[in-house]
């Protein structure tokens, strides 16, 4: 049945690093797909399936009772971890699908029910830097990453364990790059990785060039985009 299920690579990346016997939160669940894969495939797997909105809420729904799932998949409505109460004892988060910055402020704003949780599973549609840098505050290291291309996208997944250690004392340069690059994926330089970074080396070329035609040039951001730009060079040679 499982196989019914048109799970997308990235998703399917995202359910492998799901236990078997997890109980697991996905925030902005786009049609449940997720839950409903994993706890088709997982017996003893239960999740939540957030929504913000009644539209993705009903859809999520028809999903779940398509494949009777109703008694392991609860579909909730609201915004980002709303939809968790400290009594479901949630031990893993998935959130995918969404801008890195809007992951970090709904893990940010709801630090309080990440009480019980020992990894979250991010896939960041861009700044991965943000999320990273929320983990490295917050008690989570990161575990795994892995990076795919799909339909001409490219996406980074984050794995993280919670750790009673505080695991972040002051921010140096090689915690900026590895909040950058992410610091498995750096040591990986796989083909997805270079093709990535040898993109945005050209992105920020042409921001820097356009900054400097400008009447009245901002010193200070093209120096951070140049700053930037000499990494991406370091990182790929």
């Amino acid at each position: 049945m499982v196989e019914n299920i048109q799970l997308s690579k990235r998703l399917k990346a995202i359910a492998t690093y799901l236990d078997k016997t997890t109980l697991f939160a996905d925030i902005g669940s786009d049609h449940a797909y997720l839950p409903c894969y994993v706890c088709t495939k997982y017996p003893n797997v239960r999740a939540i399936a957030g929504e913000v909105s009644k539209g993705p809420l009903a859809r999520a729904k028809e999903t779940v009772q398509a494949y009777q799932l109703a008694d392991r998949i609860d579909v909730r409505l609201g915004n980002g971890l709303e939809v968790i109460d400290q009594n479901d004892h949630i031990d893993t988060i998935t959130i995918a699908g969404m801008g890195g910055s809007l992951i970090a402020n709904i893990l940010t704003e709801g630090k309080d029910k990440l009480t019980n949780v020992r990894r979250l599973i991010t896939q960041p549609n861009n700044n991965g830097y943000a999320v990273r840098s929320f983990l490295a505050r917050n008690h989570y290291f990161i575990t795994d990453e892995l990076i795919i291309e799909e339909n001409d996208h490219i996406y980074e997944i984050i794995v993280s364990e919670y750790s009673a250690d505080d695991l972040f004392t002051a921010l140096t340069e090689e915690e900026e790059k590895n909040w950058l690059f992410g610091p498995k994926l750096m040591k990986e330089k796989s083909t997805v990785f270079i093709k990535k970074w040898q993109a945005e080396h050209d992105k920020i070329d042409y921001v820097i060039k356009q900054m400097k035609q400008a009447q009245v040039q901002d010193e200070d951001k093209i120096a951070k985009w140049q700053t930037q730009q000499q990494w991406i060079k370091e990182v790929l040679s």
